[in-house]
């Protein structure tokens, strides 16, 4: 067994009481994870599993990852964990940095970062904030006091010259913003002003603690794995890769969007008030959305045009019969709800999009490459969409070779009252080049 392996088994044997779980598909592990914890990123996969993953391949010749949807660097930081190369791909400019952040476990001067991160501590307690003016969400969200010395850690992290500390700062606060608000934050998307919880945390302490947390984790990780392996974040559009060589991945481990499930653009509307980066939901829609690919409602309002020409272009040919079908019961559903949402337009565009990934995935991989995609099925008004087979479907049209679906659990049946009770799955796609 190879030594690193042995080495995530010795420092978290929780992780690998079997031989499979169903916890393998969402970031509930990770939370138990150095590094991969600092940040709890939701719409993630395990940490653990990806390692597992990569050291199987890594028998088959298999060292170049590439993930195209890199998210929070969950791939990335294994990779570096198990000496492979890699890429990451993220186009959500906020998710981009967090991942960047979360890859500075490898920091070469580590007692120089410690000193600067505690150094934005000490300034921030020193000042004096009288602002008031924040936008109405920020409000909502954080009593005045609480803001004051939020402004404060932001304020002394300004004063960082050196970007990639600063930015590594802008980490730590943005991770301990929703902890340290008494209303409704969960750690991912949901914002509900009008709920409280009781377990919230001053600023300054949450600050401390986390800043306690990772560079713990830095030395206990340092200690362990090696840090030879080169893994590069590019801040692209997976439809459209660019920084990644003509056939230089071997293996593909992401999940990309779920069909009808998050609005990653939305997700973090909080964080991005916070730091002033956005100021209304047009600032959201033109400085994030519009790079995503088009998985929910809210990024496809103006494709009444347009869809329909999705469903006739060349890369949808291998569904188009079975889409246009979809297409049509989505259209007719809609108005038979007082929503009307666009699902039809989403559906479309969201195939087409991943088409496109999968066209850019055939470029950058070589002929001995293997994809493992992380994916849900979908039902918009109970109008189920085959989201594994149009996948694998499309992935044979880019080239590749054959695919299987492998189902590790089943999904909307958490909710009871939900009206919607088409069964649904979770699992991973695995495709062939």
């Amino acid at each position: 067994m190879k030594a690193n392996v042995i080495a995530e088994q010795t420092l978290f044997p929780e992780l690998f009481q079997t031989e499979e779980s169903t916890n393998t598909t969402t970031f509930q592990d990770n939370m138990k994870l150095p590094v991969h914890r600092w940040y709890r990123y939701t719409a993630g996969f395990s940490g653990a599993w990806v390692g597992q993953l990569i050291e199987q391949e890594k028998t088959f010749g298999r060292h170049n990852i590439i993930d195209p949807f890199a998210g929070s660097g969950t791939v990335m930081v294994e990779s570096m964990m198990h000496g492979v190369d890699s890429y990451g791909v993220e186009s959500n400019p906020y998710v981009y940095n967090i991942a960047q952040a979360k890859l500075q476990w490898k920091y070469e001067k580590v007692d120089e970062l410690k000193k600067k991160c505690i150094d934005v501590l000490t300034n921030a307690q020193r000042m004096e904030v009288e602002k008031e003016d924040y936008p109405e969400l920020i409000t909502k969200c954080f009593p005045l006091p609480t803001l004051h010395k939020l402004e404060a850690l932001k304020m002394a992290s300004a004063e960082i010259s050196d970007k990639e500390i600063r930015n590594f700062v802008w980490f730590i606060i943005t991770s301990i913003l929703r902890s340290t608000s008494p209303v409704g934050t969960a750690q991912w998307q949901y914002i509900q002003p009008n709920k409280s919880k009781s377990n919230v945390l001053d600023p300054f302490e949450a600050y401390r603690r986390k800043v306690t947390e990772i560079f713990s984790d830095i030395r206990q990780v340092e200690g362990v794995f090696g840090k030879s392996s080169n893994s590069e974040m590019l801040r692209e559009d997976a439809r459209d890769i660019q920084g990644i060589p003509d056939g230089w991945g071997d293996l593909v481990i992401t999940s990309p969007p779920y069909a009808n499930n998050y609005d990653y653009a939305d997700a973090m509307r909080l964080e991005m008030l916070f730091w002033n980066d956005i100021s209304n939901w047009k600032d959201l829609q033109d400085k994030v959305s519009v790079k995503l690919i088009r998985a929910c409602t809210q990024h496809v309002s103006t494709l009444k045009d347009t869809a329909p020409e999705y469903i006739q272009s060349p890369l949808l040919a291998p569904i188009r019969d079975e889409l246009e079908e979809k297409f049509t019961l989505l259209q007719a559903e809609r108005e038979n709800h007082g929503g009307k949402k666009n699902y039809h337009f989403m559906v479309a565009a969201y195939f087409y999009d991943m088409a496109q990934v999968l066209n850019s995935l055939y470029r950058v991989t070589n002929q001995n490459a293997k994809m493992c995609f992380v994916i849900g099925d979908s039902a918009p008004y109970g109008v189920y969409i085959p989201v594994d087979e149009w996948l694998g479907k499309l992935a044979q049209a880019s080239g590749f070779n054959d695919y299987t679906f492998e189902k590790l659990r089943d999904r909307n049946i958490k909710w009871k009252n939900r009206k919607h009770r088409v069964p649904l799955k979770e699992g991973r796609l695995w495709i062939n080049k």
